[in-house]
Order: C-alpha cells, then structure tokens, then sequence
C-alpha cells in the first residue's frame, strides 16, 4: 500500500527510478551500512587483540592504537573482500544471503534478522503437467 506521497512500506519511493532508491557507495565499493558492518566488525577485533597487547606491553596507549589499525586495514581489506563477492549480483544480494544464512543455522534468530519471510523449500519442483506421446 502506497503513502498520498508515494510512498511504499519499506521506505522506497514508487516514482523514481530504481538507482535512486538504492544506497550510494560510500567507499570502496561499500555502502553506508556496509561500511558499519565492516567498522564494527574490525573494531570489536582492534579491541581484543588491543587488550591483549596493552596488557602484554604494559602500555595504555597500545589499544586504541591497535583499534584504528584494525578498522582501517578492516575497511580496506573488508572492501574488496565484498566488493569481490557482490560483483555481478544484485543490490539486494548480499542482505538475503545473509538472511539465509542465519536461517538456516541459527533459525531462533531468523524472525529478528526477517529470514521467516524468506521461502525455502528443499525438494523437486513440478510443474504439474504431463507428456502425451
């Protein structure tokens, strides 16, 4: 159902054009969701290698050091990394890989991450028509 604007339920408008309602790419290749995904992932392991060099060195300063470090070289090789992945998919591809993915191993977890909503079956599908020879 559509807004007096225009508007669709998930947020997209129906009378632009499809790259419109896409997300820019914000750097290499990433878009602003991506890029926190990739931050946040790279810090959380910044922080615990950090951690553990701050304790091993005895030096406070060696774990924000180290987090910055990860966040870039996460953002750099992240980058490319999903960049190499996405090449030749569609826009939406990498959410509901993802989406499967937690599905399939982690199914309590699927209805918050909206993988209920995806179909999947396992098994032939049939088109329900015969031969006549």
């Amino acid at each position: 159902m559509t807004t007096a604007t225009g508007e669709l339920p998930d947020g997209t408008l129906r009378f632009l054009p499809g790259k419109l309602n896409r997300q820019p790419i914000a750097v290499l290749g990433l878009t602003a969701d991506e890029l926190w995904v990739s931050v946040g992932i790279s810090a959380a392991m910044g922080l615990g290698l950090g951690i553990a060099l701050a304790f091993a060195t005895q030096t406070f300063a060696t774990a924000p050091t180290t987090i910055a470090i990860c966040i870039g070289l996460g953002i750099f090789f992240g980058g490319k990394y999903l960049r190499r992945l996405k090449r030749g998919k569609p826009q939406t591809w990498l959410y509901r890989e993802l989406q499967w993915k937690v599905r399939q191993r982690w199914p309590t977890l699927a209805a918050w991450t909206g993988g209920m909503e995806l179909v999947v079956r396992s098994g032939v599908w049939a088109t329900r028509r015969s031969s006549r020879g």
